[in-house]
């Protein structure tokens, strides 16, 4: 099909979203402009999610992707549950005890997080009883161990990680009475998902990554132009560290069958992922769970098989790796996305794209035809094409919509091709996943202002 310029622009825009961090007295306080973000599915259902929320009890920003895989599940689960454990593990003693008192005597709970939501972000309502319920015991057991010091971020946030995957685990092992949840548990439980988390605090920016989602901070050099610094690494067969790690957890005689056609056993691309019990439970609870839950269970052909050489689970950990950076002035922003993103596009081009996207500055290289023979004509009509472009900038109202045109649409010039563009969005459901991945993306801008001024009084 053909699509016109606004039939393509309806499609990139139907799940943007954009929020920017109010002004007190005209001053914004905090480190973060606000952000953007947009998601388009290749899935259908889309299995990617996004979340992004306030601290309202600490300081801080939270922004998350989260990739899912073999279903939806527990990317849903994990989007809307992993910030409160965040949340909860960065709050000091005695609001924590508050809180407790609170639910103890039927009281109106503080709120913890304030959520910056699509109206497409859906929020399972079935299991938020369930859900409370584990974050609650999660809190308790953080008043009874107290400590009396205040929690490092790094560590909260590996904690939360290895928490709600350990909850995601227990609640699919003990069931649910109500069948409806038994099932959505067991679904959770046996998918899986990525997730690249950022924690803005001040100067403070941490990222924790489980799996090959990808954090990118976009940098202005002194000469106007554009460099990327990543914040994360990709928990997959290309990292080496990562298959080394694998390696070492398991005995010598697995080595040859641990990583396979670039896989984990031959199966799972990501390294490390929440849920996925298929590679974190022994066979023998496996067997178990499947056999006593749902017929739905039974007849799914994945649930049921065992992966290949499965000797020594847990074969997959949800822990996150965290990186900590200071920010500087020159940082503006940050780009979080899943590997759809990646698959398509270097670093260096992205940083560039939104870069001149929120300056409004077009660096012009010179027209680069990358070994092409190429006519007079052809080279006018780059020439012509890339005016266009600039003044096309400002169709979009959001960089994250912006980067999924460039995405979607590049041709090998390195241009928005509509055309392109247009036979990319126009695929049915069934093709598209064949030519690209879900696309998710959260683009937040810096404020080099306030970070220059944390910077003076440090």
């Amino acid at each position: 099909f053909y699509l016109t310029p606004s039939q393509v622009n309806s499609i990139l825009k139907a799940n943007e979203y954009s929020f920017k961090v109010p002004e007190f007295d005209g001053k914004n306080v905090s480190s973060v402009l606000g952000f953007d973000s947009n998601q388009l599915p290749a899935n259908a259902p889309i299995e990617d999610r996004r979340s992004a929320a306030t601290c309202l009890q600490t300081r801080g920003m939270l922004l998350g992707v989260f990739d899912g895989h073999a279903g939806c599940a527990c990317a849903q689960a994990v989007s809307e549950r992993l910030f409160y454990y965040i949340a909860v593990s960065l709050l000091p003693h005695e609001t924590l005890l508050e809180i407790e008192n609170a639910v103890e005597s039927g009281r109106a709970l503080l709120p913890i997080l304030q959520w910056h939501k699509h109206p497409n972000d859906y929020f399972s309502k079935e299991a938020s009883k369930l859900y409370f319920n584990s974050l609650r015991t999660y809190w308790q057991e953080l008043i009874d161990l107290n400590s009396g010091e205040t929690t490092d971020v790094r560590e909260a946030l590996i904690n939360a990680f290895k928490r709600l995957d350990n909850d995601i685990s227990l609640e699919a092992q003990v069931g649910d009475p109500n069948s409806f949840l038994n099932y959505l548990v067991l679904r959770v439980a046996f998918s899986g998902a990525t997730a690249c988390v950022a924690h803005v605090d001040g100067v403070d920016l941490h990222i924790a990554n489980t799996g090959d989602s990808r954090a990118m901070l976009g940098v202005q050099e002194e000469d106007g132009s554009w460099s990327a610094v990543n914040l994360s690494y990709d928990h997959n067969a290309q990292n080496e560290h990562e298959v080394e790690r694998v390696k070492m957890e398991h005995p010598k005689s697995e080595e040859k069958n641990l990583v396979k056609q670039d896989r984990l056993l031959g199966l799972l691309m990501p390294f490390r992922a929440f849920g996925d019990v298929k590679f974190k439970w022994s066979i023998e609870l496996q067997k178990r769970v499947v056999e006593s839950g749902p017929d739905q269970l039974n007849d799914n052909e994945y649930t049921r098989f065992i992966p290949p050489n499965y000797h020594t689970p847990p074969y997959l950990t949800a822990e996150p790796e965290v990186i900590h950076h200071k920010l500087r002035p020159q940082d503006k922003f940050l780009v979080l996305a899943t590997d759809g993103l990646w698959e398509t596009m270097h670093r260096q081009d992205v940083a560039r794209i939104v870069g001149e996207y929120l300056t409004g500055v077009h660096h012009q290289q010179p027209i680069a035809v990358g070994g092409y023979k190429v006519t007079l004509g052809q080279m006018h009509g780059l020439l012509t094409e890339r005016r266009a472009r600039i003044s096309s900038v400002f169709e979009d109202q959001n960089a994250a919509t912006h980067l999924i045109r460039h995405a979607v649409g590049n041709n090998e010039f390195g241009t928005v091709d509509h055309e392109r563009l247009s036979k990319m969005l126009s695929l049915p459901e069934e093709l598209a996943r064949m030519y690209r991945d879900d696309i998710t993306i959260i683009v937040v801008q810096f404020n080099s202002h306030v970070i220059g001024a944390y910077q003076n009084e440090e």
